[in-house]
């Protein structure tokens, strides 16, 4: 008789070129991926991601008036304390909080996303020091 587990496969390594490419569309596909649905044994209740490292950050782009009009939010509960962080201050700071917001927004509110997040590894320039780990080439549409 033959047993099946479920155990995930092994997660690999996959590489993205943010230079020139849109944020949204962007942050889309990597959240593909970090979940593992573009595996052939997905199951919503286990990872099954692979890592996703992204180069140039700092070379995103935002369709339309969105860098002068997208704002960040942040708010402790209490009354008055609402703090709007313009996109273009925001990535000034830091452009790699730009792309993880992105994607935790995309991914499920659930345990499994802080998991997930985890497996983002996010650079502003074209360096990484994952070459050891020999990453693919992430085809985004």
């Amino acid at each position: 008789m033959k047993t099946s587990t479920n155990k995930p496969s092994a997660p690999s390594w996959c590489i993205v070129d943010a230079k020139g490419k849109v944020l949204g569309r962007l942050a889309a596909d990597i959240a593909h991926v970090l979940r593992g649905k573009h595996k052939v044994d997905w199951s919503p209740h286990q990872v099954h991601s692979d890592h996703v490292i992204v180069i140039n950050t700092k070379e995103i782009l935002l369709t339309g008036k969105k860098s002068e009009q997208k704002e960040y939010f942040t708010h402790s509960g209490y009354f008055g304390s609402l703090k709007r962080i313009p996109f273009s201050r925001m990535f000034k700071k830091d452009p790699n909080h730009v792309i993880s917001h992105a994607v935790k927004g995309m991914l499920p509110r659930n345990k499994l996303r802080p998991i997930m997040m985890k497996h983002l590894h996010l650079f502003p320039g074209t360096e990484h020091d994952h070459e050891a780990q020999q990453p693919k080439e992430l085809n985004s549409k």
